[in-house]
């Protein structure tokens, strides 16, 4: 997991905006140029307090290019939480996240689900309208048991309180089950190599 306690993934169809939501956490940065595409999955990482815990979270932003599709499948495998992400004003970006849902589900039922409803700023200042409403989008995360949150990435709105909220969330492995692991680990490399022949 690349040196992280926690695994995050972001998932998504292409330019909803995984990526300017991953650099405004970890970077505090948002870049107003034409969309690049992610190739395969970035990594980032970044050190979270919370609950009296301090830990590294690791951030996984996949490609959301139906080419890339199988590929992403390998980067959300043991993530603890996933931000599904859609942007506020295409419709087809949330339909889309849906079977990103569905494919996650399938995989990694246990990952904790946050739907995310990027670009709220656009909404806000009126250069597009609103695609699908706040309530239904609501309605919709409540039934699958996910956390709802619209960001803006360009203005950092919600974008901290997001991944604070995953923090929050999360169960780390306790001091005590690592060390169980680990006898157990030492136990079974004892029965191999002692046992009678």
């Amino acid at each position: 997991m690349s040196g992280a306690d926690f695994k995050v993934v972001l998932l998504g169809t292409e330019a909803v905006g995984k990526t300017s939501l991953m650099k405004r956490y970890v970077q505090d940065r948002f870049h107003p140029r034409p969309h690049i595409n992610t190739i395969g999955a970035a990594f980032a990482s970044k050190s979270v307090s919370s609950r009296g815990r301090q830990f590294v979270m690791g951030i996984w932003d996949t490609a959301g290019s139906e080419r890339y599709y199988a590929m992403s499948q390998l980067y959300y495998r043991d993530a603890k939480a996933a931000v599904v992400c859609f942007d506020l004003s295409e419709r087809v970006t949330f339909d889309r996240a849906k079977q990103w849902i569905i494919e996650l589900r399938n995989h990694e039922e246990d990952c904790k689900i946050y739907l995310c409803g990027t670009k709220k700023d656009v909404i806000e200042d009126g250069t597009k309208a609103r695609a699908i409403s706040h309530e239904k989008v609501l309605q919709f995360s409540k039934g699958i048991g996910a956390v709802y949150i619209e960001t803006s990435s360009k203005t950092g709105e919600s974008v901290v309180e997001l991944f604070q909220l995953i923090a929050d969330n999360c169960e780390l492995p306790s001091a005590k089950g690592k060390e169980e692991s680990v006898k157990l680990q030492l136990s079974k490399k004892s029965e191999t190599c002692c046992s009678a022949s």
